[in-house]
């Protein structure tokens, strides 16, 4: 375990959190101009963070279809991500289920069930304006989110939402202030980035409450859970399908990104704050992490 982390009262950084959330929420029918023109030549994300970049698949691709394939991904992760805030938001309500609905701490929790509504519509209108399928997690993730979202609960729900948080987090703030990305998803990523800085923030003090309650059986239970949670969540991002948008056959496309040296080193790269912080925290440990090694997020 690395340093010691100091758990803060929960009431105090819930009422903190409301008070932000009052002066800082967006509404994405009225802040994003959803009929402004997409601009031509400017790719949807970082085109070094698209799966195949790098690989002989991706040298024989012309920059169209390397603009094509960036937006079809892109699509795939706000879908995963919709899918990922519904789970979410069924976590949250059934934590407040049991709590004073006076608390600070529970009225949070409501405030972020709304934040994680507009944010599932704004994923949706922007798929939508794209013109790109609603892509979401393949069939059996699909399926186990039902059973995750009625059932997991305690410090690996909460780390689980900071993998999926904190990694889609840190490719946005790549893309939403590069000149050269498309000004919708720019625009759509920062108002995700500013909302979600308040969901991290009730996550992170949490976890560090929650952890140091844990009896050893315990945590090695949630160190599993967290571990197979992340490893689904991540490998979910990119739907095989998206290879197709190119003309590359969706097993041999996932084959190529899952060996390429570029697409292993983004997973790091998206989730290394975030690992690094539950290594901190006592939730990556022990034999699950050789789970988080194989799916290439530490």
């Amino acid at each position: 375990m690395g340093r010691a982390l100091q758990p803060k009262d929960a009431e105090l950084v819930a009422s903190r959190l409301l008070d932000a959330s009052a002066r800082g929420s967006y509404d994405p029918h009225v802040d994003i101009d959803w009929d402004a023109p997409l601009a031509e030549g400017k790719a949807y994300m970082p085109l070094e963070r698209v799966s195949l970049y790098g690989t002989d698949l991706w040298r024989g691709l012309s920059q169209e279809q390397r603009i094509e394939l960036s937006k079809h991904e892109i699509a795939s992760i706000a879908s995963v991500g919709l899918w990922f805030e519904i789970v979410l938001m069924q976590l949250l309500v059934r934590h407040v289920y049991d709590l004073d609905p006076r608390s600070a701490h529970a009225q949070y929790a409501l405030t972020e069930v709304g934040d994680e509504t507009r944010h599932a519509i704004m994923f949706a209108k922007a798929i939508t304006r794209f013109g790109a399928p609603a892509y979401g997690p393949v069939k059996l993730i699909h399926l186990l989110g039902k059973g995750y979202g009625a059932l997991a609960g305690g410090p690996s729900m909460f780390g689980a939402v900071l993998v999926a948080e904190e990694a889609t987090d840190r490719l946005q703030r790549a893309t939403m202030d590069d000149p050269d990305m498309q000004p919708l998803i720019r625009m759509v990523n920062r108002i995700h980035v500013v909302e979600e800085a308040r969901h991290v923030r009730f996550a992170r003090e949490a976890v560090t409450r929650d952890v140091p309650k844990l009896n050893r059986a315990q945590l090695e239970a949630h160190r599993w859970l967290l571990a197979l949670t992340a490893f689904g969540v991540m490998d979910a991002m990119i739907n095989p399908r998206v290879y197709r948008s190119v003309g590359i056959d969706p097993r041999r496309g996932r084959a190529a990104a899952l060996a390429n040296p570029h697409h292993r080193d983004t997973r790091r790269w998206m989730t290394e704050k975030v690992m690094a912080f539950l290594t901190d925290a006592g939730l990556v440990g022990g034999p699950s992490k050789k789970v988080l090694q194989a799916a290439h997020l530490i």
